[in-house]
Order: C-alpha cells, then structure tokens, then sequence
C-alpha cells in the first residue's frame, strides 16, 4: 500500500504535468484540421508526392515574397517547431518551402520575419537559390501566424533568508540566501517568439 508521502507527490506530479502541458497551445490561426500535420520536411522531401494533400505545418524565417494575381508566395527557410508551433532560434535551415497564401500580403510586412504555415501540400517546384538549382516544397497555407521576436530581461532570485523569510532588495550587493552567502550577479536577457 502506497503510503501517503507517495500519494501526495504523485498528485503533485500530476498537477505539475497538467498546468506545464496546458501552458503551450498552437495558436487557433496555425491549428489547422489535421492533429499531426507534418512537420519533417526532410522526410517529406525524400519522397514528396506520397504527401501530397496531407496536411503540413512548417515554420522558419521568410527569404522572398512574390506577389501574383490573387495570391502570395512566401518562400521560407524553416526551422523546427516548438510545442507551440513558433519557429526555433537559432536552430539551421532544414530546407525551404513555397507557401502560397490567397489574397495579396504586403512584403514589407513579411520579408525577413518568422511565420508559421499551416495547410495541404500540393507538390514541388523547380527554382534557385542564388546560382543553386534548389526543388521547393509547395504548399497551400490556409493558414498562418507572424512571429515577434523580443528581448525580456531574466532577474535573478531574491535570497530567501531561513530565519526571516523572504530578505528581498538588499542595500548591499551580497546577500545571506537559504544556502549561504551568495552573489545574485547581473540580470540576463533572453530572447524568445511571441505572438
């Protein structure tokens, strides 16, 4: 019999897993109708007419966009994906993709910007990049989400004093923290994708 410590910590656990899982959601703009659209384009790309009218979701930044009657053609260099579908940073090209969108897209808006792409593959396409004969993987996004990138700055933890609580601001730069005399040092910034 599982005695009540065990118990508890596996409720904890438990709650722990359920509020970290509910924290990432795909934006309802990129969800898409397919529960596991694809996202290796590798993989698409050893053998793309076996795909062709699955659903697809690919991210990355956008190299190119050409505007045609009634429709836009953003040429993306993608990336993985996280669990909330935003494009990785600082991760290498996985290969490009022609996502054609309806309707006209103003380059100004999207050129040299994270996207993420959702919608049916259609096929390939012959075309270049720079001298380089390159096969683009073509698709139809129904649709798509621009990513932000910002700055946020990361404090450090405030000492937590075992005998009165929480110590917060110091007037001096050293503090006696839970584990002892420590140096919270200077904030970092980290940069994420954001909506």
């Amino acid at each position: 019999m599982a005695s009540r410590k065990q118990v508890v910590r596996g409720l904890l656990a438990g709650v722990v897993i359920a509020v970290l899982s509910g924290c990432v959601t795909v934006p309802d703009a990129i969800k898409g109708t397919s529960p596991t659209p694809q996202q290796d384009l590798v993989r698409v790309m050893s053998a793309p007419q076996l795909y062709v009218g699955q659903e697809a979701r690919f991210g990355g930044k956008v190299v190119n966009v050409l505007n045609v009657q009634g429709k836009t053609r953003l040429e993306i260099a993608t990336v993985p994906l996280d669990d909330g579908a935003r494009p990785t940073l600082g991760e290498p090209s996985r290969g490009r993709v022609y996502a054609d969108v309806n309707g006209f897209l103003d380059p100004v808006d999207f050129r040299n910007q994270l996207v993420t792409v959702v919608g049916p593959i259609t096929g390939t396409a012959k075309g270049k990049i720079g001298d380089t004969a390159y096969t683009y993987l073509v698709m139809q996004a129904n649709g798509y989400k621009r990513w932000r990138v910002v700055q946020q700055v990361m404090m450090p933890p405030e000492p937590i004093d075992p005998y009165w609580g929480w110590a917060g601001p110091r007037p001096w730069r050293y503090g006696y923290g839970y584990a002892g005399w420590y140096n919270p040092g200077p904030a970092q910034v980290q940069t994420i994708v954001t909506e």
